[in-house]
């Protein structure tokens, strides 16, 4: 018998999805056509993760008419008996996969029910409410049965340069004259030297030249070392091991004070589009007294300005000197687990009030958030 005309359309269009060990190749595929704030989510950006924190990948390939539309790498979470996952990453707050622009709800249903053969519930995140990956999720999610738990972990904050620039001359004048004063101050120390990094500058010297100054920065002095973000004893092999992707090195940027041809002060960003994340900022201790974070991130942004960039986000944390800035509260950052329906679900509303309680309190408006 003879399928209709109707009936072969939809088959055609109908999501199938596949497990793939390790980190599939698709995820690159997918990259290329997700949103441009999220095309560094690529196949080496999950490896780099899985080499520098351990795991064990598979990979979920949603693919519609024989391409794939989302790829999202997941590894064991909590002990095996759980049958828990997570997605992959780095420290930094953004724990997503990439999805193909125009992806519909039916591939997200794909995705959950290819999950669900797989385990018992994931969790996604720390990542932006907005995202598309997790919007998605969400829609299907709450027709399904799929029980989601929220836990709040910070506030991101945005600055939006091309609206400051058209309220008026940004940065002002008042901070040009202040950087130029501690600028000629700083210069009474040493020759100073501004460069930027990117592309094929992230060579192994390039890193350890971030890393010399993390080590004799506030980090070293305050801390165990353990959040620096280039040290070996921090978070430096990750992104050793992502910047080998060159199209991801090519998003990799940073600004570079050398002080009589030392390292000073950095400004680590990732540039996605007209979008730049700004990831790190530090100094070396011994020129605090003159600014020079504060002196390399503004040089910074006036070099992303002219290079067709409009918005900066700073992420969590420390929001005083992103206030100052002009940077405004932006979308929460969250954790997230996805329980499906059955026992796993029920009790998940059995543990929702203590997975929302490890997180942090959420800051009422006007008041600076949790770290």
């Amino acid at each position: 018998m003879l399928s209709s005309p109707a009936s072969v359309a939809s088959t055609a269009h109908a999501p199938s999805v596949r497990i793939v060990d390790g980190i599939a190749e698709a995820v690159d595929a997918v990259a290329e056509v997700a949103a441009p704030t999220h095309r560094f989510l690529r196949r080496q950006w999950f490896a780099a993760a899985i080499d520098s924190y351990g795991g064990t990948a598979r990979t979920m390939v949603v693919e519609r008419d024989g391409r794939p539309v989302v790829a999202l790498p997941l590894i064991g979470l909590g002990p095996s008996l759980l049958g828990l996952r997570q997605v992959p990453g780095c420290y930094w707050p953004f724990r997503s996969g990439p999805v193909a622009q125009g992806a519909q709800a039916a591939d997200f249903a794909a995705l959950l029910g290819g999950i669900r053969r797989e385990a018992r519930g994931f969790r996604l995140g720390p990542i932006y409410d907005g995202d598309p990956l997790l919007e998605g999720l969400q829609a299907v999610a709450a027709t399904t049965g799929w029980r989601v738990l929220p836990r709040f972990i910070a506030d991101s904050y945005l600055l939006d340069m091309a609206a400051s620039q058209a309220e008026g001359v940004w940065p002002r004048n008042s901070t040009l004259r202040k950087n130029r004063f501690n600028e000629k101050h700083l210069a009474a120390h040493g020759t100073p030297d501004w460069s930027f990094l990117s592309g094929r500058d992230w060579t192994s010297d390039a890193f350890d030249a971030l890393a010399t100054v993390e080590d004799a920065s506030w980090i070293a002095d305050r801390t165990d070392g353990s959040d620096a973000k280039f040290t070996a004893g921090g978070h430096g092999s990750f992104w050793r091991k992502a910047a080998q992707d060159p199209i991801i090195a090519d998003m990799l940027w940073a600004a570079v004070l050398r002080m009589d041809g030392q390292p000073a002060a950095f400004s680590f960003d990732l540039n996605a589009g007209t979008l730049k994340y700004a990831i790190a900022n530090s100094y070396d201790a011994r020129f605090a007294k003159h600014s020079p974070g504060r002196l390399l991130y503004y040089r910074n942004l006036v070099r992303a300005l002219e290079d067709g960039m409009t918005r900066v986000d700073w992420g969590a944390g420390d929001s005083g000197y992103k206030r100052i800035i002009g940077a405004n509260r932006g979308p929460a950052i969250r954790d997230w687990l996805f329980l499906p329906p059955g026992l796993p679900a029920l009790v998940g509303r059995l543990v929702a009030g203590r997975w929302a309680g490890s997180g942090h309190a959420i800051a009422p408006d006007g008041e600076p958030p949790a770290a």
